[in-house]
């Protein structure tokens, strides 16, 4: 992919299993990302990322490049309306479990230029720290933290 990349690691209390499904299922990751993650995630299959709110418009989309349940997963990440210049970027989790943790590495790859990279880790140190609370606890933070201002 192209030359600008995110990423960002964490450790979960919980099972490999457990964190697919929560990235996968559109009624968990509602829950801690506000997002309806939707599809058959089936390599070739469409995914969208779901308003939870109003209408359920689709804010980015793409197509799932690799599934590997419970250990990767891999797609593109474009806006509804196209790509960007640089063509659609790429997503990866990995999880890989360690006993009763599991380490989740999310790649973002293949971004346009250092103000979308930042954009990004902003918002996915937010999703990730959200996800992370919601296994352990059974909730997601009592504020949504993408709302929290810099």
């Amino acid at each position: 992919m192209g030359p600008l990349r995110f990423t960002y690691v964490t450790y979960l209390e919980s099972r490999a299993e457990r964190v697919w499904a929560a990235i996968t299922d559109a009624e968990q990751s509602v829950r801690y990302w506000g997002h309806r993650n939707t599809s058959d995630w089936q390599v070739g299959s469409r995914w969208e990322h779901r308003q939870a709110d109003g209408d359920g418009t689709a804010d980015v989309v793409g197509t799932v490049l690799e599934s590997s349940p419970p250990t990767r997963l891999r797609f593109t990440w474009a806006s509804p309306s196209g790509a960007g210049p640089g063509g659609p970027s790429e997503v990866s989790f990995t999880m890989r479990a360690h006993g009763p943790i599991v380490r989740l590495t999310l790649v973002h790859d293949g971004l346009a230029d250092e103000a979308e990279r930042e954009a990004l880790a902003h918002g996915w140190s937010a999703v990730l720290a959200n996800l992370k609370t919601f296994l352990e606890t059974g909730h997601a933070l009592a504020v949504p933290p993408w709302e929290v201002p810099d």
